[in-house]
């Protein structure tokens, strides 16, 4: 078993095959995962050529190995943990914060939803993870954890945790939203921002390995 990381990319726009398809009516929008794309594709071969034919976008990966745990490495140097480790906007945050991440996530079966409120580090980052209020969730490694993770599309909540003692100018650490909420007087406590990914991209908003980016 060999473990590969994302290492680099063309600098060509990102065309997301699932918004594609449900544009074109081909899978029904309430229906959108990875396991879906993946299972269309391997359905309809000649078609997911000319796909990949028409999408100059691509990605190049290094061999990285494998910690005792079988985890990923993340940017920040660190083998992540499933479902506390997070990919952030690297020019906006800094490794190692905490942030509280409150969302409806589909459940195993993929017909309903539970509520995921939990603490979670900053720990990788990735090409596709632009902006203040978005991050990649970490579900592990191995086939369930990656088609729980091609499951989720929803948007949420995730604040960032700063010390109150870092007040007025944060210590150095970017804030998470770029206006605050109404009531938000400082840096102390909870800087909220909402995460609002584009419609059929599925392969942004969660992956099985955010060091990997696989976008």
């Amino acid at each position: 078993m060999l473990r590969i990381n994302y290492d680099a990319h063309t600098a060509y726009p990102f065309v997301p095959i699932g918004r594609v398809l449900i544009d074109r009516k081909i899978i029904p929008r309430e229906e959108m995962s990875m396991q879906r794309i993946r299972e269309w594709m391997q359905d309809h071969p000649d078609e997911a050529r000319m796909f990949g034919g028409r999408i100059a976008r691509s990605c190049s990966f290094a061999l990285s190995g494998l910690t005792e745990e079988g985890e990923a490495i993340g940017a920040q140097g660190l083998p992540l943990s499933a479902g506390r480790s997070i990919a952030v906007d690297r020019a906006l945050h800094v490794y190692g914060t905490p942030f509280f991440i409150e969302a409806e996530l589909p459940t195993g079966n993929g017909r309903g939803s539970t509520l995921f409120r939990r603490t979670m580090i900053a720990q990788d980052t990735g090409s596709a993870i632009v902006g203040p209020a978005r991050a990649d969730l970490y579900f592990g490694a191995g086939d369930e954890a990656g088609q729980a993770a091609g499951r989720v599309r929803q948007a949420g909540r995730f604040a960032m945790l700063l010390p109150r003692e870092l007040d007025p100018v944060c210590g150095g650490l970017r804030r998470a939203a770029a206006a605050p909420e109404a009531g938000d007087t400082g840096c102390g406590g909870l800087r909220r921002a909402a995460a609002a990914p584009e419609a059929g991209d599925n392969d942004t908003s969660a992956s099985p390995s955010p060091a990997n980016d696989s976008e």
